[in-house]
């Protein structure tokens, strides 16, 4: 029998489900060309569904349900209401575009985003390996089928096919891991994988095979080196509104389904996989920064920088356990900062793409660097709103990006270890890299002649949400502190149990 506690775990999800099929049915009556009852009632689900995850997190309490399937927690329930926020932005961005393009003739990019949350709900709630790959499943099928949404666009189509074809290979990755884990351990179960491993009786051998096909999948999914080959391609290749819809909110359930495999699951092994992210990493930020000043494709060198951006982030995940020695403190200090580095990116990049979106016409893809020339002349509030961005993601004070690159070099310095050290120190070189190919779009917006004489115009939800989307990634690097203690609180109730 299912208990209450089982049905509250995993509330918001059904909530979300319910509305997702809901509004499948309404779209089926609705006629006008830019779907706005579709719209409003998405905005309006996804608007209740992040409240009520914002209520759970704000609790604090931690519950399992489904035989510990799934676990609720403050760090699972924050990540969901900011993706859940995230594709709500997304879509505020995306809507105009996907109009001009006739994208709306149905309703499917509404449904398929809905789904595609509720794949990363799972992901970040999951407990047990089935629910994991199930979350996966379901959040990488409704991103092929949005990548491939123009259906008379050859580029679309030809990115969705490379998507699909690597996402399979790598989802069989994680998949194979998986299994020789469940093999060696005997249990899906994230904690009780946890209780055998610690005991040590288990073959090193097969866990460590085992927990290098994981590790790829992982690193697929977050899109790093040598697992990025499909990033750039289908950044480029995918209509913006979806780019956006594939890199925000899902690097927040790829952020989680680390989390919960290695840290909660296979913690013990540490060791082990410390070293593999730590390869991982300097490839990303070697590969990410300097493959990025070649591109003139705005949407290739972002698609690049967040290659090296995630880097970073496993910089942090690398840095929590110092010689098989787990302390409170300096695990605390690792899992928050890349929490806090993974939420600060995503916000960042929302309001990038986003003014990537505002530029673009009908028949005309703003997407080159080229295309941003003389921006300021245009519009001042846009090319203001994308040089914050733009500085944020190189580190530059005092832009919420500078205090999340900060706060992951002081979890590698705080180690004590030369190592750590010198990885630190080789991020920052990659960092002074990487402001280059920032700095030069900020340049050909402020100094370049314009292309166009024509102003930038927007409707007034897409302003009102860009502005705020922009200063808040100032505000948050003037005031850091009261998102980086909530990443902290929520690692350490997530920890805890």
């Amino acid at each position: 029998m299912i208990d209450n506690i089982s049905w509250l775990a995993i509330y918001p999800e059904i909530v979300l489900l319910v509305m997702g099929c809901v509004i499948a049915l309404v779209d089926l009556g609705v006629h006008s060309p830019r779907r706005t009852a579709t719209y409003v009632l998405t905005m309006l689900s996804l608007a209740l569904v992040a409240g009520l995850q914002a209520m759970y997190a704000s609790t604090g309490s931690t519950f399992y349900g489904f035989g510990n399937m799934v676990v609720s927690d403050s760090m699972g329930n924050w990540l969901k209401c900011f993706a859940t926020v995230a594709v709500m932005v997304t879509l505020v961005y995306g809507r105009p575009y996907a109009a001009d393009r006739g994208m709306l003739r149905g309703g499917e990019i509404f449904t398929l985003s809905v789904f595609a949350l509720l794949g990363m709900f799972i992901m970040i709630s999951g407990n047990n390996f089935l629910m994991l790959y199930l979350g996966l499943e379901l959040l990488t099928l409704s991103s092929y089928a949005l990548v491939a949404l123009r259906r008379d666009n050859a580029t679309a189509t030809e990115a969705a096919m490379k998507y699909f074809v690597l996402g399979a290979m790598a989802s069989g990755f994680l998949l194979y891991g998986l299994s020789m884990v469940y093999g060696a351990t005997g249990s899906l179960d994230i904690g009780q994988v946890f209780k055998a491993v610690n005991s040590g009786q288990i073959r090193h051998q097969v866990l460590v095979f085992g927990l290098v096909f994981v590790v790829a999948g992982l690193a697929f999914k977050l899109g790093v080196v040598p697992f990025h080959m499909w990033i750039p391609d289908v950044y480029q290749g995918a209509p913006t509104a979806i780019t956006l819809m594939i890199g925000g909110a899902p690097k927040l359930a790829a952020f989680a389904i680390t989390i919960r495999l290695l840290v909660d699951g296979l913690l013990p092994l540490a060791i082990d996989w410390q070293q593999m992210l730590a390869v991982l990493a300097i490839g990303s930020l070697l590969v990410g920064n300097l493959a990025a000043i070649a591109q003139t494709n705005l949407k290739r060198m972002l698609a690049y920088s967040t290659i090296s951006q995630m880097g970073f982030v496993l910089l942090g995940l690398m840095s929590g356990v110092v010689n098989g020695n787990v302390e409170a403190a300096a695990v605390e200090n690792a899992y928050s900062a890349s929490m806090f580095y993974v939420v600060s990116y995503v916000l960042t990049t929302l309001a990038a793409f986003g003014v990537i979106l505002l530029l673009a016409r009908e028949g005309f893809e703003s997407e080159e660097i080229a295309d941003f020339a003389g921006l300021n002349q245009r519009s001042p509030l846009y090319a203001a709103v994308m040089a914050v961005c733009l500085f944020s993601m190189a580190g530059i004070p005092p832009m919420v990006g500078f205090y999340a690159k900060l706060s992951v070099l002081q979890a590698l310095v705080a180690s004590g270890q030369a190592a750590y050290i010198a990885l630190a120190v080789f991020a920052v070189i990659m960092s002074l890299i990487g402001a280059f190919y920032y700095l030069r779009v900020v340049k050909v917006m402020y100094f370049d002649a314009p292309l166009t004489a024509t102003s930038v115009s927007a409707p007034v939800d897409v302003r009102v949400v860009l502005t705020i989307n922009g200063a808040l990634v100032l505000v948050l690097g003037l005031l850091p502190g009261g998102l980086m203690a909530l990443c902290a609180e929520a690692v350490v109730r997530a920890l805890a149990t």
